[in-house]
């Protein structure tokens, strides 16, 4: 078995610097994105702060066995929450900070998924796309209550509000899932840069054209990326593709 990876994380169209972050490691088997909020340079710190914390932390576990994966990965995201929430006691101008986090742990024939925020994982496979994580977000419990659907709260102009994040709050709720993946299933790890100006229908024909095209997964991100600033670039972009191969 082998993974490949690629992902890219960029500034957008509207924004003058950079808040989400990124990290890939084909050798570990980790893959995450983080989206991150907090005025003067908070959002940047944060997300990078989570996803140095949280590398450092899988690491520290790598003999992990299968049973152990899940209370890591909880562990993982629960540290890298106290390591911001404490930073943001210590400056007081970093108060509010925090990020999203969504991320993926391969082990053997299964994967590991932790998430908070609305940075999402997607499943690909024979040419349809699937969210496997559920959005921390007001929308999301709107939707929940059956308030509207997904198209009618695309319009939504709260759409952006967190219920939860990572930092924000001396604790946080990790949502966590565990599945066994098919051989050549793609997921793709995102911010809401780049699901916010896409559909999931036009994100599944991104990567079924590149597919078709033979298109490695760079050039599938960075058609990707292309795309989500041609819609309007409004946030930042993060995109990470990650395949396992048989």
């Amino acid at each position: 078995m082998k993974i490949q990876s690629y992902g890219i994380t960029d500034v957008g169209k509207k924004r003058s610097t950079n808040q989400d972050a990124i990290y890939t490691d084909d050798h570990l088997g980790l893959y995450v994105v983080a989206d991150g909020m907090g005025g003067h340079s908070g959002g940047d710190i944060a997300s990078k702060m989570a996803i140095e914390s949280i590398a450092n932390t899988i690491k520290e576990f790598s003999s992990l066995k299968e049973d152990e994966c899940h209370d890591a990965l909880e562990e993982a995201v629960k540290k890298a929450n106290d390591d911001i929430f404490q930073y943001a006691k210590k400056n007081e101008e970093m108060k509010g900070m925090g990020t999203t986090v969504v991320l993926l742990l391969f082990k053997n024939n299964n994967l590991f998924i932790a998430n908070v925020g609305d940075s999402r994982c997607y499943l690909y496979k024979a040419g349809g796309i699937y969210q496997v994580t559920r959005d921390n977000s007001l929308i999301q419990e709107k939707i929940n209550m059956g308030i509207y659907g997904r198209l009618e709260a695309a319009e939504d102009k709260m759409k952006n509000v967190l219920v939860r994040a990572v930092g924000h709050e001396g604790d946080v709720k990790v949502d966590l899932y565990h599945f066994q993946f098919s051989p050549d299933d793609l997921f793709l790890l995102c911010s809401d840069g780049l699901h916010g100006m896409m559909t999931d229908e036009e994100i599944a024909q991104v990567i079924e054209k590149g597919e078709k095209q033979q298109l490695s997964l760079q050039g599938i991100t960075e058609e990707l990326i292309r795309l989500g600033n041609e819609r309007g670039g409004k946030d930042n972009i993060s995109a990470v593709l990650v395949k396992h191969i048989f």
